[in-house]
This record gives structure tokens, sequence and C-alpha cells, in this order.
């Protein structure tokens, strides 16, 4: 079968790596790729958000398989316009999908249903918001309400921080679109964790857990980027945690939006706090992700086609889905001055040493292939992935592979996975 993959990131390089496993596949695309996806699919020039262009090459191609895998198109219903030209797709449709394209939307979804999260209040008037943060509980998360890179979230320590950060969001724009409504939520302390879950409409199955790295710099400090690196599993996610999720908060999120209206098939990502009143929901996410994808799907043992065709068909309750017995450790390397300004088009050596290291992994995440060979082209430049027996090996196998590969105005943190020290 033919198969195309719609992104250009480490997020799409994982999937498309899956899927090159799958015996059931012949031809992958990826549209529009990266550097290292065109070493294992052939990368087509048209953008995530030109639907009626991936609509007909589809069609002309033939393609018996689409994965979308980045947030705007799948917000954007990139999967109603496939599904009405008779295409078999992978992913929410876009009322579904509204689940991670509006914060305002998912938080009253949990409000209704009863499903564990933040006190919060919605606002569209900064007027309003300014008002109500002067009473308000410090310290305090700000949300852009809409898609913003995993960066329009601020957490403010006191009323100055909070009023700049209204300004920031609703007033200056700094995320479009995405802050022209803005939630104002509690602030949660506890470990972070992330789960990812295929879904059919009605069944869920959850994958591996995942922990995420938000912050620029070491120690958790700096700006928040769209990930910094990532391990599987998490080690705060115990069997006590599951059964609480099971329970409260997964099914019931799938039946939640089956009981609006928006039927959900795809990917949610569960963002979790475990706070000391229990896990409760941070955000929800409508995809893989990125990169919690790079630690995931290497160790899932299912085949990934097969697991998204029940998906699609809604029979997923016959999939026994399982992952292997070990870690894995995901760090990025960044360009320096990421998430901000940084500079490109450096050309990077090294990549050859991945070819023939079992466990290891180099997914691409922004890079170009030119006549000076493979460079620099984004802020999130490679995700350097690395199984082990357990958390400790994997990381210590991450971050030798993270030192194979050079390139001017590298960038990583040091401290990825640090965590599993104090578990």
């Amino acid at each position: 079968m033919k198969v195309l993959i719609v992104g250009s990131g480490g997020r799409e390089h994982a999937i498309a790596a899956s899927v090159k496993k799958s015996p059931k596949v012949d031809k992958i695309y990826c549209a529009p790729g990266n550097a290292g996806i065109g070493q294992i699919a052939e990368c087509v020039p048209i953008g995530a958000m030109e639907f009626d262009k991936l609509v007909e090459f589809a069609r002309q191609e033939e393609i018996d398989l689409t994965i979308v895998g980045m947030d705007d198109p799948l917000v954007g219903g990139l999967v109603d316009a496939m599904e009405a030209a008779g295409l078999r797709v992978f992913g929410p449709r876009k009322n579904a999908a509204i689940l991670e394209g509006s914060k305002a939307f998912s938080k009253d979804l949990m409000k209704k249903y009863g499903i564990p999260t933040a006190a919060y209040e919605n606002f569209d008037d900064p007027d309003k918001a300014l008002a109500y943060l002067e009473t308000a509980k410090m310290p305090v998360v700000l949300k852009a309400d809409g898609l913003a890179l995993g960066k329009g979230v601020l957490i403010c320590q006191d009323f100055e921080e909070a009023r700049a950060g209204v300004r920031t969001i609703m007033q200056d724009r700094k995320f479009g679109d995405a802050g022209s409504r803005m939630v104002i939520e509690e602030f949660m302390t506890g470990r972070e964790v992330s789960v990812l879950s295929f879904v059919d409409g009605k069944t869920i199955k959850i994958m591996s857990s995942a922990q995420d790295h938000k912050r620029a710099q070491d120690g958790d400090q700096g700006l928040n980027t769209g990930g910094m690196g990532t391990m599987s599993p998490s080690p705060f996610y115990t069997k006590e945690v599951d059964e609480f999720c099971q329970k409260h908060i997964y099914q019931a999120t799938v039946d939640a939006m089956a009981a609006e209206g928006r039927p959900f098939k795809g990917v949610i990502f569960f963002g979790l706090m475990l706070t000391e009143d229990g896990p409760k929901v941070l955000e929800y996410n409508a995809r893989f992700g990125d990169p919690e994808a790079q630690v995931v799907l290497p160790r899932m043992k299912n085949d990934l086609i097969e697991v998204a065709e029940a998906c699609i068909d809604g029979t997923l309750d016959r999939i026994d889905l399982q992952f292997e017995d070990n870690a894995a450790v995901c760090v990025v390397l960044a360009s320096e001055g990421y998430p901000t300004a940084y500079e490109k088009g450096f050309p990077i050596s090294g990549l050859e040493r991945f070819d023939q290291a079992e466990g290891y992994y180099c997914f691409h995440a922004g890079t170009k292939k030119t006549e000076k060979g493979i460079v620099t082209n984004g802020g999130r430049v490679l995700g350097v992935t690395a199984k082990g027996a357990d958390l400790k090996q994997a990381r210590a196998n991450a971050y030798k592979a993270a030192e194979w590969i050079t390139f001017e105005n590298k960038y990583m943190r040091h401290d990825i996975g640090k965590a599993i020290d104090e578990a």
C-alpha cells in the first residue's frame, strides 16, 4: 500500500520510521518532509495547510492511507477534506480536533463531564481578564486559547507579571489569533506526565507513558519551547496513577467527545499533572506529541498501520497494544538561541553513525538537504533517541549518541531524564 504522511518535523520522521517497518507498506510519501524523512520516503513539496493540493496528490497517486502528524491541518479540517474526497485518513475530524484547537473548549468539556483539571475562567476581553486577576490567587497560568506551537502558556508569579502576560497574549497578540481568547487557570504543582493513546471513537488504548522537558535551559529554566527532550516510560506514572486515569480521565474523555457529537478517531495526547489531590489534566493534544513520539513509537511492538486502520474502522478493541519492556530517552539538538532568535544553514556531520547503531535513532526536525549536504534549518534540529534496558541506561546512551553529531551553534540541555534519580 501507499502511505502519505503530512508534516515536516521529528514527530513525522518517527512516524515514517514506524510506517517503514510495516510489511503492508510499499511506498511512503511525506508532505513536505525534511532531509531525514527524505532518506526513507519521497518528500513532496506541498505544505501541510495546502489542503486542495494534498487531496489532489493523494488522488493522483492513489494513496491508500494518509497520516496527519501536525496540529494545524487537523484543527483546520484536513481530515474532513480528505474524507469528502473519498480518501482514507488517520486523524480526528475538525469538530474533534477542537479538543486541542481550543483550550476554552477542552476546559469547558472537562468541567461539564467531571474530568479532573485545574480551576479556570475563560476571557475574550482583556479588561475583564485584568479585573479577575486583581483578586486571583497567585501564581496563575495564562493560556492562549488557540494553537501556539506549545509556547502560548505563561506562568505568572504575581499580578504585575500577570498583567504583562495579558498584554502579551491578548493585546500585543504575540501568539497571533490564538490570543483572541485566553484561559486563566489555577497554578498546579506536581510531576508532569505525557500519555499518548489511540482512539477509534469509542475504544481507547493507552500507549507507554512519557515525560517531556519544555524549558529551554537546564534545571527547567528559560523559555517554554516545543520540547527539548523526553523519556519513556515516566518513572512517576505508577500503577495507581494509571488505574485512576483509566477510571476518571481516559475513557471519560472519549465518551464526553462522543456525547457532544464529536467522536474522536486518532491520537489523544493527555498532558497530566500528578498533584497531591491526584492526577489532573493539564491539556489535550489531538495528535502524537513531539518529541514524545520519538521515544514511544520506537518501543511499540505493533504494526502502526494495523493500529491506525483499526482506529479508522472502529475495531481498536481487537488490537492488543504492546510495548517493549525497556526505556528510551530523546535529547533534542537545537540551534543556539532557540526558541527566540537563531541562525541556520550550518552543515551537520556525524549522521552516518546512526545507520549501523542498533537501538539508536536520529530523528530530523529542522534540517534541509543542500549542495553542502544536510544543514540546519530550524530551532529544533535533531532528536537523538536511544533505547536502554532501563531509563538510566537509555539516558547514558542518548547523551553518548548526542556527541556523535556536530554543527555550528549546536545546543542541548544536559539534564534530560535527570528526574529518574529522584524516582
